[in-house]
């Protein structure tokens, strides 16, 4: 079950050797994001729209164990509660 934090928490959590899923578009991503962050988008900008990404299960699970200590992160919270 999710749980939700605060920025300063998924920090500590991050500093403790969990690993920073940021789950924001690729745009959003490149403007700043937390040292060492993983960028799978669940959503992708096309034509002017947000987009669902349908890579998105394949490729986090490509990239992170399933037993792997994940913090999911986005711009205000809807696109993390919903990747986690």
């Amino acid at each position: 079950m999710p749980k939700r934090i605060l920025p300063k928490e998924a920090a500590a959590l991050v500093e403790q050797g969990w690993t920073y899923l940021d789950v924001r578009s690729i745009p959003e991503f490149e403007q700043g994001h937390p040292a060492g962050a993983l960028n799978v988008p669940l959503l992708h900008f096309q034509n002017g729209r947000m987009a669902p990404n349908p890579d998105f299960q394949r490729v986090v699970e490509a990239n992170l164990a399933k037993d792997a200590k994940i913090v999911v992160g986005c711009k205000a919270g809807g696109r993390s509660l919903q990747a986690a």
